[in-house]
């Protein structure tokens, strides 16, 4: 029996990763999971490859996310640099097949607050888009895009 379970274990977890999350908190917690001070692999902001993509992006948006351009910041931090403060994440409203998602930082100082449109795809929670006050995830990267 514990070599079933062993087995089991083991081969579950040799599976691909799956897009999406349980919850939209620890969708947008995941993120920025990626802007921390430590691992090479956890500082250098969201991967852009599409492995990384399909998990946290909706396929239209991970399609932006992992083609090739030339961005003056990155979108998720509002700058070319980070050094993040706490994060606050809040659902704004749920509507429809939508949630809205508010995260809230200090990045090197500076209020930053985004807002995380979200759905709930059949593996799981992924990004729809990203909202500034003036701006949107898929409009920054279609500015952006080769």
């Amino acid at each position: 029996m514990r070599l079933l379970l062993v087995v089991l274990l083991l081969l579950g977890s040799a599976a691909p990763a799956a897009a999406g999350f349980r919850t939209p908190e620890s969708l947008v917690r995941n993120v920025y999971a990626h802007y921390g001070q430590g691992a090479p692999e956890l500082s250098a902001g969201l991967p852009r490859t599409a492995e990384i993509a399909g998990q946290f992006f909706d396929p239209s948006l991970a399609k932006a996310w992992a083609a090739p351009r030339r961005e003056p910041y990155d979108f998720l931090v509002q700058s070319p640099r980070w050094k993040l403060g706490p994060v606050a994440i809040s659902i704004l409203r749920r509507q429809f097949d939508k949630t809205y998602v508010a995260a809230s930082f200090d990045n090197q100082g500076r209020r930053i607050s985004l807002n995380f449109i979200v759905v709930k795809g059949p593996d799981g929670w992924v990004i729809l888009d990203v909202e500034t006050p003036h701006d949107s995830l898929k409009l920054f990267l279609e500015q952006f895009g080769k």
